[in-house]
């Protein structure tokens, strides 16, 4: 019989320890800012009742949710009538649950059950991993990390500017220096749409502009008049398309162009207010960019949007978000307005990866490592052991007698920067003798001074 050789399901990977230092180089970071923000941990059930899931995400979204089969006998309430009518009929009966497609609605679902306990507004923030049965590529996977913050239940535009500062807290961190942070309001696009004679047609028109990036401005004007616009409208667009300058100078030309309209007025109001905040923290508006045709899958945006771009770089936008009315109405609970955004964890690592930005340290997790000749060097260098760790140095001996050489070699491969070792000598005297890997130098101490040298570097 031969073994079959074992695999991944598609689309899903693992993390070696090299991954997951990098990994956790990248979540650390962006945690300790949303803690110093005030935002506090959530965690979700991996899976959820398809009763949740189901019609939250469109048709599209429904196909790519993850079906769990009910346990036990699944098709105890499946007949052969069932089967005839066909799929859709059968999937209640055999699957009540699904896994979780977005940390957005289960997060809404929080909301609604637990309002009575909930201080509000409430600020939270969630990083775990959700699937999507999404034919795989580079750089999309059936399971993958979301790592999303926001607040519920404040109109406030100090969590817009906020938001901003977050962003640029992790960026300066992680030694990311060449960024935008594009910032637009849904208002704005909702005013232009009103503005050039197209009034309610704004998200056929943020879908069109959305691709001036990939596709250039003689395309989307092909596909606006494709989706109904007159060549009138189309050419009142013109000056939006081309607006340069720096972000005092775009709200002064909007103010202009959408004086009639009485939403886009708003919307430069609040995005005028978002920088004021900024001002009033004492910030500068580095890496802010105003970008009036930002329009980020509009659907359920009703005012600030954002987009993170690092540029120079192969990816696409590595965190995005925007401010939303109602969150909890799917679920029954009317009028909770929020804002929130998300970091493209694996998308920043891939990033990092590119510019090499990664620290050089990320891999060591041992610092010293005991070597030893005999048994009588094994059973010394057991004592040292406990001693070291009880000094809180990450320690650990090597298990087996052994070749120096070899020891040696186990301690460079892993990366650790001293090694231990035990010979008669260092036992009579009790000493320990301590090699610094990357100088090359060795002392004979006591343990006191080695743990001391230790730490010192």
């Amino acid at each position: 019989m031969s073994i079959q050789k074992p695999t991944l399901p598609k689309g899903t990977r693992d993390f070696g320890p090299k991954q997951m230092a990098r990994r956790n180089y990248i979540l650390d970071t962006i945690k300790a800012t949303f803690k110093l923000f005030g935002y506090q941990q959530l965690e979700t059930p991996s899976m959820e009742n398809l009763s949740v899931l189901t019609g939250k995400y469109g048709d599209e979204g429904d196909q790519l949710l993850f079906k769990i089969l009910n346990s036990g006998d699944f098709l105890k309430k499946v007949g052969t009538e069932d089967l005839e009518k066909g799929p859709n009929h059968v999937l209640p009966k055999v699957a009540e649950k699904g896994l979780r497609y977005d940390l957005t609605v289960p997060f809404a679902r929080y909301v609604v059950m637990n309002r009575n306990e909930l201080t509000f507004p409430f600020k939270r923030f969630q990083i775990q991993p959700v699937w999507r049965a999404d034919r795989p590529q580079k750089g999309r996977y059936r399971e993958f990390y979301q790592c999303d913050a926001d607040v519920v239940g404040t109109d406030s535009l100090i969590c817009e500017a906020e938001i901003l500062l977050m962003i640029r807290r992790v960026f300066t961190q992680l030694k990311l220096n060449d960024y935008d942070i594009k910032v637009n309001n849904r208002k704005v696009l909702t005013g232009i749409s009103e503005v050039i004679g197209e009034p309610g047609k704004e998200a056929e028109l943020c879908v069109a502009i959305d691709k001036l990036d990939k596709i250039g401005w003689e395309k989307v004007q092909e596909e606006l008049q494709q989706r109904g616009f007159t060549g009138e409208a189309v050419a009142k667009l013109e000056p939006i398309i081309d607006l340069k300058g720096n972000n005092q100078d775009k709200l002064s030309f909007l103010k202009e162009f959408l004086s009639s309209s009485e939403e886009g007025l708003k919307g430069v109001e609040e995005l005028e207010e978002v920088l004021a905040i900024l001002k009033h923290l004492g910030e500068d508006e580095k890496h802010v960019d105003l970008d009036v045709v930002l329009a980020r899958g509009l659907s359920y945006y009703t005012g600030a949007i954002f987009e993170v771009k690092v540029n120079n770089v192969s990816i696409g936008s590595v965190s995005g978000g925007g401010r939303y009315d109602n969150l909890t109405g799917v679920f029954g609970l009317e009028g909770v307005s929020g804002v929130g955004f998300s970091f493209g964890v694996d998308r920043i690592y891939d990033v990092l990866e590119e510019l090499d930005l990664f620290p050089d340290d990320q891999m060591q997790s041992t610092s010293v490592m005991i070597g030893y000749f005999d048994e009588e060097g094994r059973n010394y260098g057991l004592k040292v052991l406990n001693q070291l760790r009880a000094a809180e140095i990450a320690t650990e001996i090597y298990p087996d007698y052994a070749k120096v050489k070899k020891q040696f070699n186990y301690a460079d491969k892993k990366q650790i920067p001293f090694v231990v070792m035990i010979g008669s000598e260092e036992i009579v005297q009790n000493m320990v003798a301590l090699k610094n890997l990357s100088t090359g130098e060795q002392t004979m101490l006591s343990l006191e001074d080695a743990i001391q040298e230790v730490k010192n570097n």
